[in-house]
């Protein structure tokens, strides 16, 4: 379980979010500029809160009563961001690699071909992200998280840069993650029918602060119904 309380302010906007997850995949939803990406980005340790409280399980990674701030690279959190960020100048069997070798991890040949399965990216692993469409550059990218062995996966609206066509490509092999792969995850998106398909519970954010939680009757009646 997640649980997240914090405070944090952002040039004129003030965020202060609290709320626990309880599911699978648990989906950050509200309009564009609502906070979203900075929760997330406390979440993963890119942001500092001015004060508050984030843990994970039995894991405290931030607490400015007691001081603790866990660096986000010993974290143990997958990330993945709209445009995947993969580095050019790598293959993607090395932008796999990069996620494992930075979180200081031994090489396990059957885990790394369980996860290249996964995302099915067998066929790419000699190609430059440059030679990828936008959905397979995606696929990389969510290998690469989930082979760092995350605890938590954040996934900061990964369909955004995509065209509809890439999008419905996609979506399967979240869902395959969701189910397979045994990493919670927080999905964040102003798309309800993408949470639809992919959460059980939803929280939504508001200008920086929690509207309500619960499940996907939050998304509105014409998706709820």
């Amino acid at each position: 379980m997640l649980a997240v309380d914090v405070e944090k302010k952002l040039g004129s906007v003030q965020i202060a979010v609290k709320f626990e997850t309880t599911g699978q995949a648990t989906a950050l939803f509200g309009p564009s500029g609502a906070g979203k990406t900075s929760v997330v980005n406390m979440i993963g340790g890119l942001v500092r809160p001015d004060r508050g409280r984030i843990a994970l399980d039995d894991t405290v990674l931030f607490d400015s009563a007691s001081r603790v701030d866990v660096p986000a690279h010993k974290r143990r959190i997958g990330y993945v961001f709209q445009e995947g960020r993969l580095f050019p100048h790598m293959t993607v069997a090395q932008n796999l690699d990069y996620g494992r070798w930075m979180s200081g991890l031994k090489a396990d040949a059957a885990e790394r071909d369980r996860i290249i399965a996964l995302v099915d990216v067998g066929g790419l692993l000699t190609r430059r992200p440059g030679r990828l469409s936008g959905g397979e550059r995606q696929r990389v990218a969510f290998g690469r998280a989930l082979l760092m062995k995350p605890r938590l996966l954040l996934l900061d609206e990964p369909l955004a840069s995509l065209d509809r066509a890439r999008k419905l490509e996609i979506l399967p092999y979240l869902a395959r993650l969701r189910d397979e792969a045994h990493v919670p995850m927080i999905y964040v998106s102003h798309q309800a029918g993408e949470i639809q398909r992919l959460c059980s519970q939803v929280v939504r954010i508001e200008d920086g602060r929690v509207e309500a939680s619960g499940g996907l009757e939050l998304l509105g009646p014409e998706i709820a119904h």
